[in-house]
Parts: structure tokens; C-alpha cells; sequence
């Protein structure tokens, strides 16, 4: 059976048995999304219901930055919060947007795990009336509001960093989950730069830069990254001057794979997320720049949005708002926020943020070695 046809036929016996339970006491949905099941916040008054369906509860931003702020958010607006896990799977995630609405979800906000697979459910939201926030990665339907970062310029900011490291040489790119339209976008960026920056047509022999290695990594997984870059430097003899990694689980891979051949602290790497672990990287030197992108403001304006659009307000008229033309031509509704790299020189804004403890930042530092650091 092809996938397409699969999925709708997953959708329809998905809505019978949703039909065969929805006279179930709401109360049953006590499990947390951490858990795969459903998680329910009460609020006070007759407020609209909020969904969110992540595609991956597992990696530690979500539930240390954006849930919060999401849910903080709805409940400013006299909402409650349910969500559910997909556990990275995309037919999973058909099924449980269509569960938030069989529970009385007014808007959902999806981080998808396939920008195309979901389609589905946002169009069967969409005609039920039900607002559709794409958060964080791209869903190309008109009928749904995009809130993410801008991703090309997250990919702009990793490149100039690494490139006012390593100017030359042979550069190896680990990008990110192929299903994931961000992974492009950061890739396009990252490329603008270089190419600009070099004079080149191409990143190839002919040019002071060298791709030597590029690949996609499934799920954005450490691991996967990791493999990957231990393959490029095998291939290449460990004659690599470069890393431009399209975010922090997959730089801790790369790094991993570099310090295994002593090249952690030699070669640049970038990443992106702000990540504990990547921040303490920056301020040890083993990686040079993680592009800060404060999930508590994605998450506040998520929630904003979700609450104004299960009142019905109109999507042009969400404050902030901008037109955004997709890879595929079509216009969606759009918040665009400003991301922020952050290296050894300027670590101390995400501690004055309160985004890191200095403690956690400068772990294993060499007093007088980063300024940040003391």
C-alpha cells in the first residue's frame, strides 16, 4: 500500500474507534506526553482547550523550556493544555492530532515529525474548524500559522562563525532530519554564507572551501551524527578543518567522533538550541558557537497564538504577523523570531538571561580562561 493511501486509511479507522469512545470520562487522560499518553491542565472558567502534539518528547528542550512557556501562556488566556508523544513516529502523529480534537482541542499546535505526513490532520483540522499552529518546523498548508525562529539566518550565524575560525580548508556538514524542511533551511543559509564569503560558484576543489562530507541525520539523533562524522573522518584521513553541525545534540556527536582522533578543541564546530551541554562545550572550547534561540519566547507566542486562534481570530490579524512564502509557493501566516550565537566572547547573555546557571556554563574551566567564567 502506498504511505499516502496508508495514512488516510490510519485516519478513518483512527476516527471510529475516537467515535466508539468519546462518551469516555475526560478525567482518564492523566498520563503525562513524557509517557505517550495525555496530559491534562485544568483552568479555571469555560476557557478553549489547547493541544499540542510533539513529534519527540525525549530531547531536553521541549520539556525544559517550551512546555512551560506554552502552557504558561494558554493559561494567561484562561485555556487548559493537553498534549500528547509521537515517539518520533509520523503515522503516530495522525492518530493523536486526531485524538486532541476528539477531546475538545479548539487549536493545536504540532511540532512535526514530518512536514508532509501530517498534512492529513491539518487539513482534516483545518475543516473542522480547528486552529492549526505549525511550531518550530514547517507545515506547507495555508491553513496553518508558522511560529518558528529564522532558521535561514540560524544557519547564516553558524557559518560566519565558523568561517571567521577556519577561513579554508575541507568543511564537513551534518544536517539535520531530511523529513524536516528546517534541516534545509539552515543548510541554505550556511551555504549563502560560505559561497559569498569565498567568491566561489561551489564548495569544491577550486574553492578555499571544501565540502568533504555532507549528510542528513535521522530524528536529528546524537548518535546518527556521530556515526556520520566518524565515516567522514575515516574518509578523509582526519583531514578536516571544519564542522558546520545544524544543532547541539548533533555537535555533541561530532564532537564525540572528533575527540575519539584528539581533534576536539581543533576543529570548529557550530550548533544551535542553546543546549546545557553545548553552552559548558562553548565555554570548554570544544565547540565554537551555538545559535541561542529562546524557546520560552517561541512558547509564549505559541500559546498566544493558539488561544487567539480558537477565539477565531483571524490569522492576519495575530500582532506580529508577517506573510512567509514557502519552498513550495505557498503564502502562509507567519512570526519570524531573532535567534542570537553565542561563543566564549559573549556567553555571559545567556547567564544574565537566566537561561544557564554560570555554574553549569563554566564546569571543568580553566579560571581566567573565558570572561564569563571569572
Amino acid at each position: 500500500m502506498k504511505r499516502s493511501a496508508k495514512i488516510l486509511v490510519l485516519l478513518a479507522v483512527f476516527a471510529l474507534i475516537v467515535a466508539a469512545c468519546s462518551s469516555d470520562d475526560a478525567d482518564d487522560t492523566t498520563t503525562t506526553a513524557a509517557e505517550g499518553g495525555t496530559e491534562t491542565t485544568e483552568a479555571s472558567g469555560d476557557g478553549p482547550v489547547i493541544g499540542v502534539s510533539w513529534n519527540n518528547y525525549n530531547e531536553e528542550r521541549w520539556a525544559l523550556w517550551d512546555e512551560p512557556a506554552i502552557k504558561a501562556a494558554i493559561e494567561a488566556g484562561g485555556g487548559s493544555y493537553i498534549s500528547t508523544d509521537a515517539g518520533s513516529s509520523a503515522e503516530q502523529q495522525l492518530a493523536d492530532v486526531e485524538n486532541l480534537i476528539s477531546q475538545g482541542a479548539q487549536a493545536v499546535i504540532i511540532l512535526a515529525q514530518d512536514g508532509v505526513a501530517i498534512k492529513p490532520a491539518v487539513e482534516a483540522a483545518v475543516n473542522a474548524g480547528v486552529g492549526v499552529v505549525a511550531y518550530d518546523r514547517l507545515i506547507e498548508d495555508e491553513g496553518a500559522f508558522y511560529i518558528t525562529f529564522d532558521n535561514v539566518e540560524v544557519g547564516r550565524m553558524q557559518a560566519r562563525a565558523i568561517y571567521e575560525l577556519m577561513p579554508e580548508g575541507n568543511y564537513v556538514f551534518i544536517k539535520g532530519n531530511a523529513a524536516d524542511a528546517n534541516a534545509d533551511f539552515l543548510f541554505g543559509g550556511q551555504l549563502e554564507v560560505l559561497l559569498e564569503a569565498t567568491g566561489c560558484e561551489a564548495l569544491d576543489d577550486a574553492c578555499a572551501i571544501t565540502n568533504v562530507g555532507e549528510s542528513y541525520t535521522d530524528n536529528w539523533a546524537p548518535e546518527v551524527a556521530q556515526a556520520n562524522m566518524e565515516q567522514f573522518l575515516t574518509a578523509n584521513n582526519n583531514d578536516v578543518q571544519a564542522v558546520v553541525a545544524s544543532n547541539d545534540g548533533m555537535a555533541g556527536g561530532v564532537v564525540a567522533a572528533l575527540a575519539a582522533q584528539g581533534l576536539d578543541g581543533v576543529t570548529p564546530v557550530s550548533g544551535q538550541d542553546g543546549d546545557g551541554a553545548a553552552l559548558n562545550r562553548v565555554a570548554l572550547g570544544t565547540q565554537s558557537v551555538s545559535v541561542w534561540k529562546d524557546a520560552r519566547a517561541l512558547g509564549t507566542a505559541a500559546g498566544e497564538v493558539a488561544i487567539a486562534l480558537a477565539a477565531g481570530t483571524a490569522m492576519a490579524d495575530i500582532p506580529q504577523t508577517i506573510s512567509f512564502e514557502t519552498p513550495g509557493g505557498i503564502t502562509m501566516s507567519t512570526i519570524l523570531l531573532s535567534p542570537i550565537p553565542v561563543t566564549q566572547d559573549n556567553l555571559d547573555v545567556v547567564i544574565q538571561a537566566g537561561w544557564i546557571t554560570q555554574e553549569d556554563a563554566c564546569a571543568g574551566v580553566e579560571a581566567g580562561t573565558v570572561s564569563a567564567c571569572g
